[in-house]
């Protein structure tokens, strides 16, 4: 029974997280594409935008496939927390609730994908990396979240308005993709855009 539940638990995630890459790097499924994707980066700022906006579709159309097979693992589930930890600094100062546009959808991501990643029951197609290798992966991913974040918590997003957060313009650059849209129907209109909906 726990075997299928790291199953289901897999393929939810990861599926989820693969359509939300395509969603920024393609424009599919209803998404906005890397242009788009890219401006709403720029606005938090993330930079080089269009680098950091690639980076993070590729995590999460990448990671969500290695998550969902258990292909290379933990590979998937690190690109997916480390992108998942991004995306709940961004949305930091909305609250932790995702009806107002906060961190809830991202941290939640964020805890699945880390219980995936230490769990050591056989799930998917198997293939882990050498121990050797995935604590590499783990640091290197680690690394990777922390200077995206740590370039969040410094700057001072483009296009803002006198209370440091994106303009409307800025906000609507990088609305959120339809399965987030409901949850952040009533924020204002000076919301930070969503870098990542998980």
């Amino acid at each position: 029974m726990r075997h299928l539940g790291l199953l289901v638990s897999r393929w939810v995630l990861g599926g989820y997280l693969a359509v939300h890459g395509t969603q920024k790097l393609f424009g599919a499924f209803g998404g906005h594409g890397l242009e788009a994707t890219a401006s709403g980066f720029g606005s938090v700022g993330l930079r080089p935008a269009k680098a950091m906006a690639t980076l993070a579709g590729v995590s999460e159309l990448g990671g969500g496939v290695l998550t969902a097979t258990g292909i290379a693992d933990p590979l998937g589930p690190v690109a997916v927390a480390g992108t998942m930890a991004v995306a709940a600094a961004v949305h930091r100062r909305r609250g932790p609730l995702a009806q107002n546009g906060g961190f809830e959808l991202p941290l939640t991501n964020l805890a699945l994908a880390v219980a995936l990643m230490s769990s050591s029951g056989r799930s998917g197609l198997g293939l882990r990396l050498p121990r050797s290798l995935a604590r590499l992966v783990v640091v290197g991913g680690v690394g990777a979240a922390a200077v995206a974040i740590g370039q969040i918590l410094l700057a001072q997003p483009a296009d803002a308005g006198g209370d440091g957060r994106p303009s409307a313009q800025a906000s609507q650059a990088a609305s959120p993709a339809p399965s987030e849209a409901s949850s952040q129907a009533q924020a204002p209109a000076h919301a930070e855009p969503a870098v990542s909906n998980g």
